[in-house]
């Protein structure tokens, strides 16, 4: 510090921070944001009080400034989570930021500084910030009035099971139809996005139909438009490849692709228009499954999930032995099928009310489970 002492505008800027304890102020907290480190900034302040460079009282201040400085850190570093998780750090910068201005204030217009005990300069200094932090300790018991404040201004996000970020943006690219090979591609990374858009649908059913939420089902509609429109996309590009260019096998590819689009809009029709339908029902006349029975829907809508990943993969990599593994699948699936179908039948006989009640539901689900897994495996056949 002693060349920063020596310099020609230390001078200047302390006389001027002496003046303006709220500029001051604002320094200490940028260096400490900077610094990452409200002691740092202390130690600095007081080897410039030390040395003589600083005035006491814009030294003062900047130390005050620190805090709130310090404060704003933890709200950077947690600037990615959850708004429960921020709370706590924006009631720290409230506690600690609030009350490093009051402190400023009363330092700078009120007479305070003689009654705080100290041997020299740098160490009033260092009592100032153990005072004012034994005053945030102290300040404690109020970071239960503040849970509610900060609770309103950083809600709860809406939990939604459809809602993640998916790329709404077609995925096909008009400006490479005239290469072959590179529209190809294009139309595949668009049945990705479109299967994932399917996987998103289906993956909260289960938990719709214990919660009836109706924005989401509304949700999982609306998906359902975005997949209807990757099917309408993909039949116009499919039609606007210029066949002339294409080898025979490429153009047989490019049909069995928009084949694959029909099913997979066709899985999503199932999901939007079959299964959100029965959840309606499953809430308005507050139906319930007998636990045999949401155990056998539970695992085959695991079992849909799974081969949803595993059709994914064989459009990505066109592996015959996965995509031999996906139709076996799909056979397991009939084979559940029948079989819950057969238990929930013997449940009936046996005269359990509550399979009686949700007889329909249950078997209209099955089917649906399965007739959208025969749908994600027509990627399958061509390979």
């Amino acid at each position: 510090m002693i060349p920063i002492r020596d310099s020609d505008f230390l001078p200047a800027i302390g006389a001027f921070l002496q003046r303006d304890f709220v500029t001051a102020f604002l320094v200490g907290a940028g260096l400490a944001f900077v610094m990452h480190s409200s002691v740092a900034v202390v130690l600095m302040c007081v080897t410039l009080v030390a040395i003589d460079a600083l005035p006491l009282n814009a030294t003062i201040s900047l130390v005050l400034g620190a805090n709130l400085g310090s404060s704003l850190i933890p709200i950077w570093l947690s600037r990615g989570m959850d708004a429960k998780s921020r709370r706590v750090p924006f009631a720290n910068l409230i506690l600690r930021g609030f009350g490093a201005l009051i402190v400023l204030v009363l330092i700078n217009r009120l007479p305070l500084l003689p009654y705080i005990d100290y041997f020299s300069d740098t160490q009033l200094v260092v009592n100032v910030h153990i005072l004012f932090n034994l005053l945030v300790l102290l300040a404690l018991p109020l970071g239960r009035l503040l849970e509610k404040p900060v609770a309103g201004m950083l809600p709860d996000e809406q939990e939604n099971p459809v809602d993640v970020s998916v790329e709404q943006r077609s995925a096909l690219d008009h400006s490479v139809l005239g290469t072959p090979s590179l529209a190809m591609a294009s139309l595949k990374r668009e049945l990705l996005r479109m299967g994932q858009i399917i996987e998103i649908m289906a993956t909260p059913v289960m938990e719709i139909y214990s919660s009836g939420n109706k924005e989401h089902i509304k949700a999982v509609c609306d998906k359902d438009k975005t997949v209807n429109a990757g099917l309408d996309n993909i039949r116009r590009y499919v039609a606007a490849m210029p066949i002339d260019k294409m080898k025979p096998e490429d153009a047989k590819r490019a049909r069995e692709m928009t084949e694959y689009a029909i099913a997979l809009e066709t899985a999503g029709d199932i999901i939007a228009k079959r299964l959100m339908p029965l959840a309606i029902e499953i809430a308005d006349r507050g139906v319930h499954f007998s636990p045999a029975g949401q155990e056998e829907l539970i695992g085959m809508h695991e079992r849909v999930m799974a081969n949803m990943g595993l059709a994914s993969n064989v459009l990505v990599s066109d592996d015959i032995e996965s995509a031999r593994l996906l139709l076996e699948e799909k056979t397991e699936m009939t084979r559940m099928e029948r079989a819950s179908r057969k238990k929930h039948l013997k449940r009936l006989s046996d005269g359990a009310e509550v399979s009686f009640d949700s007889s329909d539901i249950h078997l209209e689900t099955l089917r649906s489970f399965k007739d959208i897994n025969s749908q994600i495996s027509v990627v399958a056949y061509p390979i």
